[in-house]
């Protein structure tokens, strides 16, 4: 199978595609509108006071958020290149948990470890039937060969 493939592959049964539309939406929902989306629209402003917890300065820290959590997470919610648009929303709670709230109470870290955990999950299965990534796998799969 092609690493093309391997991206958009939607093999699973209709209730776990269903569960993993459900997941891929509100989460990906959550994330979009309630964090990336208004971090987008301060971009401004977050520009220079933006937090830098792995040293890479704040303007490409807060680059590289919002583009995990708007831009990555809408391809989420649409199911486009799901597994690929997985891996800085990963990346992005990864830091959010080790670096910005590892000594934080549980309570403050819990949110970004359970992004974690679903994130980690949906790079794991990817988007499911009802996604633009099997629209894509079957346009290719009826496509005449050249």
């Amino acid at each position: 199978m092609s690493f093309q493939n391997r991206l958009v592959n939607t093999t699973q049964d209709n209730t776990v595609s269903l569960g993993l539309l459900i997941l891929r939406v509100g989460i990906g929902s959550l994330m979009f509108f309630g964090h990336g989306l208004q971090k987008l629209m301060n971009f401004g402003t977050l520009w220079t006071q933006f937090s830098d917890p792995i040293g890479l300065g704040p303007s490409l820290s807060i680059t590289l958020v919002v583009f995990a959590e708007a831009f990555c997470a809408l391809a989420i919610i649409l199911g486009f290149y799901t597994r690929l648009a997985a891996i800085p929303l990963v990346i992005n709670m990864s830091v959010a948990f080790l670096f910005v709230h590892l000594s934080d109470p549980f309570s403050r870290m819990e949110k970004s470890l359970l992004f974690l955990v679903v994130f980690l999950a949906i790079l794991i299965f990817g988007a499911g039937k009802y996604s633009v990534d099997q629209w894509l796998r079957r346009k290719k799969a009826t496509a005449p060969s050249a």
